[in-house]
């Protein structure tokens, strides 16, 4: 039995967590904020991710108070035109064995974090920032924020975008900025008129250098709203409040419904979008990155949260072995791990072509997705959201779409 030390308690930390006890591994987390919480919205779900929670046991928790989804809805926001919708519904649900769902942030995490206290093997520390780490032959130690430190056999960095144990092992630097700023509110479903609710699509506005997303959470309670602005901000801030001066100001060129919606939200937050360019190596002897902490990606394909999954019950699957064995293990993670990862990084940059052009260029590009048939749009995200972590899960059932409407 090895002593694993994972540096953050969010949902990748906590997925990781589990799968590395479930080997026979004790674990300590590390969570810097002083409780296990966290912060934000909705989560969109594509089957792999509901996969990876399958595999960790949570698969029926989380599809409890999730919201299957039915399309995914691309609009000109500028005409109101319906231009395609891809079907989440049998055909997709049998392809690729699970739903496509929403959740709410949090709710996942409790069901996380839930999971964890449940386990005996897991040892939960708040208020405990990192800030690097030493090692040697014989184990690793993390140094915290205030100067204590904490000896185990192997560390992984599950830390986030701003991760310590990143700027130690990679050493990249500040992360890059997008020039994107999103606006994010929820606003309870009675308030939003029922031609607008849309309770089983996930639907996306585009226009000029903006795009707004809306899909309901908490069970439906909830809609969600996302309004990302190509404002070319030059300094990066995260959760700062914003008026509903700046949301008309930001999006004006959108049409009629999507700005009745965007009139509806109060409280609004924004973040200026930041990722990472993709890189080969994230493992360091003892030391391993994982989720946002090694490949953090714009949000544009929905694929975040699902990787750092995927990243937990692949790692958790690797160390079947012994303490000797971790160093090797890590490496082949990184290497089963790096090319997938990066490529869905480099296509959430891409995808901002989809959502921001005008003009001619988007005609161009109604044009083409509209002639787009099912089985192409399926084929299109097909090795994103059909991708599975394991042989095991292959051969899953796939009567996976008990979720609440």
């Amino acid at each position: 039995m090895s002593k694993l030390i994972i540096v953050g308690g969010g949902i990748g930390g906590l997925a990781t967590a589990l799968a590395v006890a479930r080997q026979g591994h004790r674990v300590l987390v590390l969570e810097r904020a002083p409780e296990f919480a966290e912060i934000g919205a909705g989560i969109q779900l594509a089957p792999n991710g509901l996969h990876a929670l399958d595999r960790l046991g949570l698969g029926d928790a989380v599809r409890s108070t999730a919201v299957r989804m039915d399309a995914l809805r691309f609009m000109d926001g500028v005409t109101g035109e319906h231009v395609v919708s891809m079907d989440l519904t049998e055909r997709y649900r049998e392809r690729f064995g699970n739903p496509y769902a929403v959740v709410h942030r949090a709710e996942l995490h409790t069901t996380l974090l839930e999971a964890c206290r449940a386990e005996e093997a897991v040892e939960l520390r708040s208020a405990a920032g990192a800030a690097g780490y030493e090692q040697d032959a014989n184990g690793v130690t993390v140094v915290l924020e205030n100067g204590d430190r904490i000896t185990g056999d192997a560390l992984i960095g599950a830390d986030g975008i701003h991760s310590a144990i990143r700027a130690q092992l990679v050493g990249d630097g500040a992360p890059r900025n997008s020039g994107i700023t999103v606006y994010r509110a929820v606003i309870p479903m009675e308030q939003v008129p029922e031609e607008l609710r849309h309770l089983t699509s996930v639907t996306w506005w585009t226009g000029p250098g903006c795009h707004f997303v809306h899909y309901p959470i908490a069970g439906g309670k909830y809609l969600n709203l996302a309004a990302s602005s190509d404002n070319k901000a030059t300094e990066t801030h995260a959760g700062l409040p914003a008026t509903q001066g700046d949301i008309r100001r930001e999006f004006a060129s959108l049409g009629e419904d999507a700005q009745r919606l965007l009139a509806l939200g109060e409280g609004w937050k924004s973040w200026v979008l930041v990722d990472r360019d993709p890189v080969d190596t994230w493992t360091d002897g003892r030391v391993a990155l994982l989720g946002d902490a090694a490949h953090p990606m714009l949000h544009y394909v929905a694929q975040g949260a699902c990787q750092g999954l995927e990243d937990a019950v692949i790692l958790g699957d690797l160390l079947d072995c012994s303490t000797g064995e971790l160093p090797q293990r890590f490496e082949k993670f990184n290497a089963d791990r790096r090319e997938r990862t990066g490529r869905i990084q480099l296509l959430a940059r891409e995808s901002i072509k989809l959502w921001h052009t005008s003009g001619a260029a988007a005609t161009d590009r109604n044009a083409a997705l509209s002639a787009l048939t099912p089985d192409q749009l399926h084929d299109y995200v097909a090795w994103m959201h059909g991708a599975r972590t394991t042989d095991e899960a292959a051969d899953a059932a796939t009567d996976r779409n008990g979720v609440q409407r």
